[in-house]
């Protein structure tokens, strides 16, 4: 028959392996491919836990000027130095020193996250009172906040 006649053993067995290195260099590539979207998920990972830790860090700092300008216009404190607060997303510190003869206040604080990534971030806010209390006008100058 001429079919049967047509299949030549001699040939086929030479590209045997043709196919199996194929699959081989596919499946290499494959799972090269996979490898380098794990490298850069990892890097995007990191990079996104850095700028939560940033801006967690700014929230604190700022809630720690906010804690010390509680009193800013009671003409009784000089001072507000409270301890530091530490809960599960970091620590709160906050300090207002205030010159009764001016008015100027300065107020500093920190923050500072817990966790993998430790950030700090720090908030100086600058300013002055006119008047007396209960009526007293708080003006701030300036604000600086540092990552």
């Amino acid at each position: 028959m001429r079919s049967i006649r047509s299949c030549n053993l001699a040939r086929t067995s030479s590209q045997r392996g043709f196919a199996l290195l194929w699959a081989i260099g596919l499946a290499v590539l494959f799972f090269m491919l996979i490898e380098l979207m794990l490298i850069d998920s990892a890097r995007e990972l990191k990079e996104a836990q850095r700028f939560r830790s940033r801006m967690v860090a700014m929230v604190l700092a700022e809630n720690g000027a906010e804690l010390a300008a509680l009193r800013i216009a009671d003409a009784n404190r000089q001072f507000y130095d409270p301890d530091p607060s530490t809960d599960w997303q970091g620590t709160i510190d906050g300090r207002m020193d205030k010159n009764e003869q001016s008015g100027a206040f300065v107020i500093v604080a920190t923050g500072e996250t817990a966790g993998t990534e430790r950030t700090k971030a720090e908030v100086r806010v600058e300013g002055y009172v006119e008047g007396a209390p209960p009526a007293a006008n708080i003006v701030i100058s300036f604000t600086r906040h540092t990552p």
